[in-house]
This record gives structure tokens, sequence and C-alpha cells, in this order.
């Protein structure tokens, strides 16, 4: 009878045990969940911009702030609670994470925060480039790895100054108020109008405001703007980046075309404007090539004069005067080159049937500027 209530004692001690066990499981991970929800992101309250919207989105892509909640208030004893803050409390300091613009002392671009990544970067920065600054290789990584997209450290760097000048830079500038033409070239390029869409997101004037509305609308914001800068990361990860050295190569093989190498041809149609000038700045050459030659979808070859900067239609060289708004035959004749197709009435660019044709129009161009410079 002894041995039977031992063995009795023994088995609701292992149950016991395994009730106490799975209780501890439970609390554990109850605790693991709470710890991950803990994390809170503060930024400011009222009337939101596209700066602390995107700031926001940045982190939430991170790891450490992915399930963060969004704190929006202008109360510092809240925000001294939140584990980072974006766009409020008129403090810089990334060893406590606080990340304002505001306060007249600041005037950090990204070249000072980054100058290991980037030069010659000249407009302060919004909530939206601190973030961006900080943490912007990591979130460039983090997007790519939802398309199972792999870089190494040099074409995420690439990528980090190329996003930034497409995307992140505007929303810098329009925050802080950067006039784009001080002088006569511009400081830097719209290319999304997205600060503007953001501020119509937000209560109408006339709108009774109500905290949840504002917040609602915030989210909605964060969403809007979030979809078109994982689009923009992605098309430059998938479509931007690996035209690279596509045009590298054809840019090194330039002198196999004419001896000047001011011509190159790429067999391959692709994006070459931003790769050619960081190319030129990497080979020593800035400013030596006048002409592109590339084959059109439609199966004929285009010639196009390199412009100054990419969004320009000021050509380095243009195509012949006598030329531009000719077509077909007619230019052919004026040319006394066979198979033109049309040279665009301002001269940037024209097209040929064959790819010797555009090559030769690119060199008859050169020899009339030279003569016209003499």
């Amino acid at each position: 009878m002894a041995v039977a209530l031992r063995n009795s004692l023994i088995q609701k001690s292992s149950s016991l045990v395994k009730v106490l066990d799975d209780v501890w499981q439970g609390i554990m991970a109850t605790n693991e969940k709470c710890l991950k929800m803990s994390k809170k992101i503060g930024t400011h309250s009222g009337v939101f911009h596209c700066d602390e919207v995107l700031a926001c989105f940045m982190l939430k892509q991170l790891p450490l702030y992915r399930d963060a909640d969004i704190i929006r208030t202008r109360d510092e004893a809240i925000l001294s609670t939140c584990d980072i803050v974006v766009d409020v409390g008129a403090v810089y300091d990334p060893s406590t994470h606080r990340f304002d613009h505001h306060q007249r002392s600041f005037n950090e671009t990204l070249s000072s925060v980054r100058p290991d990544l980037v030069k010659n970067k000249f407009i302060k920065l919004s909530s939206a480039g601190l973030i961006y600054a900080h943490y912007g290789l990591e979130v460039i990584a983090e997007i790519c790895k939802t398309k199972d997209i792999c870089l190494d450290s040099a074409s995420l760097k690439c990528l980090f100054t190329y996003i930034y000048d497409i995307f992140v830079e505007e929303m810098d500038a329009i925050d802080n108020g950067v006039p784009m033409y001080p002088e006569g070239k511009p400081l830097y390029r719209i290319n999304t109008n997205l600060s503007s869409r953001v501020g119509k997101m937000n209560l109408k004037w006339n709108e009774p405001e109500k905290l949840s509305s504002i917040d609602s609308l915030f989210h909605k914001a964060m969403s809007y703007v979030g979809a078109e800068f994982q689009q923009c990361v992605l098309e430059a990860a998938t479509d931007w980046w690996p035209a690279r050295e596509i045009v590298r190569k054809s840019i090194k093989q330039r002198k196999e075309i004419h001896p000047s190498g001011e011509i190159f041809i790429l067999e391959d149609r692709c994006p070459w404007k931003d790769h050619l000038y960081a190319i030129e700045e990497e080979l020593g050459i800035e400013g030596e090539l006048k002409f592109v030659v590339f084959h059109d979808m439609s199966g004929s070859w285009r010639v196009q004069g390199i412009p100054v900067q990419p969004d320009s239609f000021i050509c380095r060289v243009f195509l012949h005067r006598s030329w531009r708004g000719v077509r077909d035959q007619d230019l052919s004749d004026v040319a006394g080159i066979k198979d033109c197709v049309f040279c665009h009435s301002t001269g940037f660019i024209g097209g040929n049937q064959t790819k010797e044709g555009a090559i030769e129009m690119a060199l008859k161009s050169l020899n009339a500027a030279t003569i016209d410079k003499e």
C-alpha cells in the first residue's frame, strides 16, 4: 500500500510540474509578446506632413520597430516614454533616439550625417532625411528581403544615394522650405509631388476635429506613402541598378566606336542617365561623352545628345542645326546619311534605321560643333 501511495504521489507531482511548466511557458510567451509590442514611436499630433509620415513608415520596416505603436502628441512627458521620437521635441540626438530638425541650431545634411556615403548634399534634413540617414541602409535591405532580393554592400550604398536623390530629398527640401531655384540650376528635383498629396489627406479646415479621425488619416497617409516608397526601392533594385554594369561596359568600350571617346553605344536599352554621370566621375572623364546611340523598341536606332544634367534638355552637343525638325528622306538628303528617320526640332535626339547611320549622325554633329567653336 505504501508503494502504491508513493507511485500516486509521484504521478501527481509529475502532473503538477507539467502544469507549472505550461503556465511558465505561457507567462514567458506573454511577456515576450508584451515586450515586442511595447516599443513606441513618438511624433507630433495635429496636422501631419510627408516627412514624419515617411519617417514613421521607414522605422516600421525595421525588426526592432515593426510592431511599435505610433504615439502622436506634443506632450514632452509622454514623448519621454517613447523609444524613438521623430519631428518633434526640438532635439537631435541619435544616442537617445531623438530626431527633430526644427530647432534653430539644426543644420545637418545627408553629407554631414553620412560623409562615408554621400558627398555634396547641401539641403537640410527633415525627419524623413534624418531617419533615412541613420537607418536607410537597413530599411532598403529589409524591403528588398520581402522580394528575396539580396544586395551586396556596394550595391546597397549606391541604392542609398539614388533613392535619396529621387525620393527622400524632395521631402527634406519642401518641409524645410528650400527654394528649388535660388539661382539658375535647381538644388533638387521634385519627382513624386508626394508632399502635396499627403497634405491633402489631412482634415479639411471646416471638418470637425476628432483625435481618432486625425490619427486614422495619419495611418492612411503612412500606408499611402509607404506603398510608393516600397515601389521606388524595389524598382531601383530590380530595374535601375542592374543597368549600371551595362552602361559601365559600354562606356569603357567607347573608343572602339570612335577615337575621340565621345560616343558610346547601348546594345541593350536600359536606364542610363544617372549611371552615366556616376561612371564618368568614377573613370575621371567628366563631360567627355557627347552622344549615346541605343536600340529603340521599334527596331530602329536613336542618337541622343548627353544632357548637362539628367532632367535637362540642354545637351553638351546637339545634333546638326540644319537637320532639326526634318524627317525621313528629306533628312537623309540634307544630312547625306542613308535611312534617317527624324531629328527633333531642338536637336536633342534623332533616329536612323541602322546603328551605323545613327553613329554617322553623331559623328557629323560632333564635327559641326567643332567647326562652330572655331
